[in-house]
């Protein structure tokens, strides 16, 4: 059995966990929206046509923010089509996903369904094919209270009170050129600086984040940050990541690898941040937003043979496997090492597209992703305490000497509680983990979660829904101070200790 030790201290500590980095996303493409957490005349539907059954899971998730209403999809979108009476609302194409797009659900609608699910939104404006106007105007439909155009007009749509909306994202990758409105990162820093100009002039409480890099292997990755923030520096709050993995190649042992790209993602962001702020010797900084990150790769050879034009298509319905939540967990992992500069981050998405949540017209069900995220998102708040492991490596292609341990220890202090997570990277051996407590006395071992499967590809399915599903079997002792615990080969591990 393969041994290591984790090293902490309760006075060293990474920072606070912002709640907002258990957030998620939701878009207006495939079966996202329409079909996943709205459809009319389900038996599931509530008398507003959302289904309870999927907000009951949300609500489970205890997600904070969700990012809205792209994505892609909101490049091209016109914000005013999805308020006022749904019978006048028009259907419009929509070329990010190439589907028909009805507005029976717009700003209003979804503000009002993420406050029942006790989350808050995260509106995306669209900066491609509109501009810093058309956000500022929605800004004022959303939090001016009355007595102005759009104020009003929301209130003569049936909403009275403001929708609060304070976190803000300025477009969306608009470094790809897939992107409707692409531009060049001079061209967008000039509009990302104008855009939060004025939304901050109407309602200076708003936090507005700017678009990085879509991915780290984008050519412009680095000179599009630098440029950006030379431009919008003092408009700007976030800078936002975005990150995708999948396991084309069949090695697992390098997909599991993957979660240490982010790990390089986010410090490299950082120090152009800080390097920027220096430059201009600012006292303000700038953190980190990473609200698109997920594993994708599944539904892709699917939806390539998916028909045009139609309405919510079964696109980026990724069925996820024990491997992708094994990786789901390690990323977790390392936005809770990050929580000094990681404030915001979405999981993408939240129902049916690359989702931990699918549905059909009989139910809805957790994929395997779900667990990780439930657990980490209920477990994993307080202040993340700074670790070092001593412990087997191995190679990887992409990412040098990998760890086959991934952990992070959360201390909530408030409910006297602390929280390992950790996961086993290695695909044949169990790994005995010890770590000196005694910083921490009074405590004892309340349970010991595991999420493991033999088969790496096992899934979750609405006929099959627990054949990967977490267990409180985990083996593990603390005794004069010490915890000992055994990860088993390949597996999720989430340790409480409560007094």
């Amino acid at each position: 059995m393969k041994k290591a030790v984790l090293h902490l201290d309760k006075y060293f500590k990474v920072g606070e966990v912002d709640k907002r980095i258990f957030g998620s996303f939701i878009e207006h493409g495939g079966r996202a929206v329409y079909g996943g957490i709205y459809q009319p005349g389900s038996p599931f539907a509530d008398e507003n046509g959302f289904r309870k059954d999927t907000a009951e899971l949300v609500r489970n998730l205890r997600v904070p923010v969700i990012r809205y209403p792209g994505g892609n999809f909101v490049s091209g979108y016109r914000w005013e089509d999805g308020v006022g009476p749904k019978a006048s609302r028009p259907v419009r194409a929509d070329l990010a996903w190439s589907s028909l797009e009805d507005n029976s659900v717009g700003t209003d609608e979804f503000a009002e369904w993420a406050k029942s699910v006790g989350s808050e939104v995260m509106m995306a404006v669209n900066l491609g094919t509109r501009g810093p106007e058309d956000a500022k105007n929605l800004l004022e439909y959303c939090n001016f209270p009355s007595g102005t155009y759009y104020s009003d007009l929301r209130i003569s749509n049936g909403y009275r009170e403001p929708h609060h909306i304070k976190l803000w994202c300025l477009g969306n990758e608009m470094d790809g050129p897939w992107q409707m409105g692409h531009k060049t990162a001079a061209e967008y820093g000039r509009t990302v600086a104008e855009t939060g100009r004025l939304m901050k002039m109407l309602d200076p409480s708003v936090e507005c984040v700017a678009c990085g890099s879509s991915s780290y292997g984008m050519p412009t990755f680095g000179s599009w940050e630098e440029t950006v923030l030379d431009e919008a520096y003092d408009q700007i709050d976030y800078l936002s990541l975005h990150q995708y993995f999948g396991n084309r190649e069949g090695d697992t042992a390098e997909f599991l690898a993957s979660n240490n790209v982010i790990d390089r993602f986010i410090n490299s962001v950082v120090s152009i941040c800080d390097s920027v702020q220096s430059k201009r010797h600012s006292k303000k900084r700038i953190n980190i937003s990473f609200d698109e990150w997920n594993v994708w790769y599944h539904s892709n050879e699917a939806d390539g043979k998916l028909k045009k034009w139609t309405k919510a298509p079964h696109l980026l319905e990724d069925v996820y496997n024990f491997e992708d939540a094994l990786l789901v967990g390690s990323i977790l992992i390392t936005l809770l090492r990050h929580c000094d500069r990681v404030k915001v981050a979405c999981l993408a998405q939240l129902v049916n597209v690359i989702a931990p949540i699918m549905t059909s017209d009989t139910g809805a069900w957790k994929q395997t992703i779900y667990y990780p995220f439930y657990y980490t998102s209920r477990y994993g708040r307080g202040k993340v305490l700074e670790t070092v492991a001593d412990g087997p490596v191995y190679e990887s292609k992409r990412c040098g000497k990998v760890p086959f341990l991934d952990s992070a220890a959360v201390w909530d202090e408030k409910k006297d509680a602390v929280t390992l997570f950790a996961v086993n990277k290695d695909l044949r051996e169990d790994m005995e983990l010890t770590c000196d407590l005694r910083q921490l006395e009074g405590y004892r071992i309340a349970e010991h979660v595991v999420l493991t499967n033999d088969d790496g590809k096992a899934v979750d399915t609405e006929s099959d829904p627990d054949r990967v599903a977490p267990r409180k079997n985990g083996v593990s002792k603390l005794e004069n101070g010490t915890l000992t615990a055994v990860l088993g080969k390949h597996s999720w591990n989430m340790i409480r200790l409560t007094k």
